[in-house]
Parts: C-alpha cells; sequence; structure tokens
C-alpha cells in the first residue's frame, strides 16, 4: 500500500488534532502547516482524516476488512 495522507493547507486551521490521533507519528506540524511525512509503519488507520473538524485531510487508500474479519 502506498500513499501519505493529502493535506488541503487552504482548509487547514492547523488545530492538531491529526497530529494528536496519529500513534505512528505520520503527521507533524512544522511553522504553521501540518505535513504528512513517511514512516516505517504508518498502519493506515484513517483517523487523522475522521477527526479533522475542516475536511482538510484525504487519505488516498481506503482499508478493505474480508468475511473473516481480516485487513
Amino acid at each position: 500500500m502506498s500513499g501519505l495522507p493529502i493535506i488541503d493547507q487552504s482548509k487547514c486551521n492547523c488545530c492538531g488534532l491529526c497530529v494528536t490521533i496519529c500513534t505512528r507519528g505520520a503527521l507533524k506540524i512544522e511553522g504553521n502547516v501540518v505535513k504528512a511525512i513517511p514512516v516505517e509503519d504508518p498502519d493506515w488507520c484513517t483517523m487523522c482524516e475522521i477527526v479533522c473538524p475542516n475536511g482538510a485531510i484525504t487519505c488516498p487508500f481506503e482499508i478493505i476488512i474480508d468475511e473473516d474479519g481480516n485487513e
């Protein structure tokens, strides 16, 4: 799986919720800008997209769970 979350800087108010929720450290605030950074094991949880109050984050991947409940 590839791709990092896409952050629309025109919508982002740099509140930091996405950075706080990211357990893998794939998002960081640098200056007044949130950036997605490559990490070894990103986990692709999509929580950053869910918690963003402005809809500024889009995850270019989706999680598919098969009938057995496996990702």
